[in-house]
C-alpha cells in the first residue's frame, strides 16, 4: 500500500559525506512527518532525525551539526545530508513516514559504512 524507497547509502572514509534520499509512494493522502532511524552494531535502534510537515526538526545529539534533513522538490521525498562522517555513524539507516490515517511505514534500510 505504501512504499518507502531509499537510496544513497555506501562506503566512505571518515570525514566524508553522503546524501540519503527517501521517497514515499502509494496510498498516501498526507504525511505528518518523515525521518530516519539507524541501527548500529552494538547499539539500539535510535532516532537520527525527524522532520514534521511544518518543517520542525529534531536531531539526535550524536549527529547535530553534521547531519541535515530537508524536503526535496519531489513529492513526499526527504534528503539527509551527512557530513563529517565518523566510524560510529556506521549503521543501517531506515527511512520512516508518519501517515495520519495509515500509521507508520518503514523503508527496507540502507547500509552506511564509514571506514577508519
Amino acid at each position: 500500500q505504501v512504499q518507502l524507497v531509499e537510496s544513497g547509502g555506501g562506503l566512505v572514509q571518515a570525514g566524508g559525506s553522503l546524501t540519503l534520499s527517501c521517497a514515499a509512494s502509494g496510498s498516501i493522502f498526507s504525511i505528518n512527518a518523515m525521518g530516519w532511524y539507524r541501527r548500529a552494531p552494538g547499539k539500539q535502534h535510535e532516532l537520527v532525525v525527524r522532520i514534521s510537515s511544518g518543517g520542525n526538526t529534531n536531531y539526535a545529539e550524536a549527529v547535530k551539526g553534521r547531519f541535515t534533513i530537508s524536503r526535496a522538490n519531489a513529492k513526499n521525498t526527504v534528503l539527509l545530508q551527512m557530513n563529517s562522517l565518523k566510524p560510529e555513524d556506521t549503521a543501517v539507516y531506515y527511512c520512516y513516514a508518519e501517515l495520519p490515517a495509515a500509521g507508520n511505514y518503514w523503508g527496507q534500510g540502507t547500509q552506511v559504512t564509514v571506514s577508519s
